[in-house]
């Protein structure tokens, strides 16, 4: 079987078996870039042949996902889903064929005798049923004939250009003994169906490709051009594990990540722009991307790092765009605060210099909740650090002249610079008893905008409040 020369065709195969991984996120993003920058073909297939962990919202979630990273069913470049459990039938097919030829033979060996063969648990198969002219049969499984001689070399753009030698190869099962076909010979007559001209995947994959370029050929056709990309790591420089680490891409997208800063981010884990610019809209990292120019070192996944881009995404959103944001966080039922209690206007007044500070959108409620809240959400290391000794006098000093001053930003800060005066303090020591009294927090918006957006009345019930537990 040949595949006739055609554009680039690339794949994205995950399986529909949880939430959708920040690797296999990665992976489809560069599968996407090649594919669109050469006017290729992106085939979304679905790997599900395992049934007994498949879910229909696992593959609704993939397509989900990948729309909110711009990889979308409407764009001409994509093609799919194709289903691989849909393709058994080709799978038996290609896997009678190899048997036919002479490329595959049947093998009764369990792991026990295989082990007692070989005399370590951790040498392959030995061959041991090359030879005995075993038909099919209920529990024998069908292994490839891997040739004795010679090298077989896989193009990789990433690794080079390793050599796996053939004696080294196992003679691997391509169907189980109840003739269902494996992982590797269901693979490569899919990516041969499909047209794969070449495939980006997780190095994970790296010591299975010379089994299938074997099983390419085999099948009377040349293998594809293949790239396998760094391992993701942690912070330990060990491998991302959904066990371990936050790794669903669901995740930090319902935590508050914008999907352009964590695409920006994802196109960097293991790739650079020449001229060191990293943050950059997607359509400029698509045309700049390069497979080739992966490194293939461990690509370190880091948090810190994309709550950094993810800020620098959010202060560059106009503020209305900021506003409409932060909706899941500020409305009901997700926010701290009544629906009644929320104040579309209040909000919009101190949006912008919230928008400065955040660095992820869920970050948002704390810097505004003591709008919205009857009381103000107490931190008790902040009121032990701001009610110090004189702190009392302090306040009742500033609610005095706050009771007659004109409500703006500007008379409000002149009043607490007075009343700082009074007790020989500077501005920054005033400020704390008075920003804990009326936030509950030593951190948060500019003071005197959110005076002035807190109001007069509630200003003064609140430093009321505090006074009275000083005293």
């Amino acid at each position: 079987m040949t595949v006739a020369p055609s554009p680039v065709r690339v794949r994205f195969a995950p399986s529909p078996t949880g939430m959708f991984h920040v690797g296999g996120a990665r992976s489809a993003l560069y599968n996407w870039a090649t594919a669109r920058q050469r006017g290729g073909t992106f085939v979304l297939r679905i790997e599900d042949t395992d049934a007994a962990r498949n879910r229909e919202e696992w593959t609704e979630g993939i397509i989900s996902a990948l729309a909110s990273i711009g990889i979308s069913k409407a764009d001409p470049a994509f093609e799919g889903p194709s289903f691989q459990s849909q393709n058994e039938t080709r799978h038996r097919e290609a896997a009678a064929g190899l048997y036919a030829a002479g490329l595959a033979y049947y093998c009764d060996c369990t792991r026990e005798q295989v082990t007692e063969h070989t005399g370590s648990q951790q040498l392959g198969y030995d061959g041991f049923c090359r030879e005995r002219g075993l038909g099919f049969e209920a529990g024998r499984a069908l292994r490839f004939r891997t040739p004795d001689e010679g090298v077989t070399v896989v193009v990789d753009l990433i690794r080079g250009n390793p050599q796996f030698p053939n004696a080294a190869i196992e003679d691997f099962a391509i169907a189980r003994g109840n003739g269902s076909p494996v992982f590797l010979l269901a693979n490569v007559v899919d990516d041969l169906d499909e047209g794969i001209t070449q495939v980006i995947r997780g190095e994970e994959h790296l010591s299975n490709t010379p089994k299938q370029q074997l099983l390419w050929r085999a099948l009377g056709a040349e293998p594809p051009v293949w790239a396998h990309l760094p391992v993701i790591v942690n912070e330990k420089r060990q491998k991302l594990s959904k066990r371990r680490d936050k790794v669903a891409l669901e995740d930090y997208l319902a935590e508050g990540y914008l999907p352009e800063a964590v695409v920006n981010y994802l196109m960097l884990l293991g790739w650079g722009p020449k001229d060191d610019v990293e943050i950059r809209p997607y359509a400029e990292l698509e045309q700049l991307f390069r497979v080739e120019d992966v490194n293939g070192s461990s690509a370190f996944f880091d948090i810190k790092k994309l709550a950094s881009f993810n800020g620098e995404y959010i202060r560059a959103l106009p503020v209305d765009e900021f506003v409409a944001a932060c909706a899941p966080w500020i409305s009901s039922p997700r926010a701290p605060w009544s629906a009644e209690a929320f104040d579309p206007a209040q909000f919009a007044a101190v949006a912008g210099l919230a928008q400065t500070r955040i660095s992820v959108l869920s970050e948002i409620t704390a810097y505004v909740d003591f709008l919205f809240l009857d009381e103000p959400v107490r931190d008790e290391v902040s009121w032990a650090k701001a009610m110090k000794e004189g702190s009392a006098d302090l306040l009742r000093e500033a609610r005095r002249r706050l009771a007659e001053t004109v409500w703006e930003t500007a008379p409000l800060k002149a009043v607490l610079e007075e009343t700082a005066a009074v007790f020989g303090l500077k501005l920054g020591k005033a400020q704390a008893p008075v920003r804990v009294a009326l936030t509950g927090r030593t951190v948060g918006l500019p003071l005197f905008e959110s005076l002035e957006v807190l109001g007069r009345e509630r200003t003064l019930v609140r430093l009321d409040k505090a006074l009275a537990e000083l005293a």
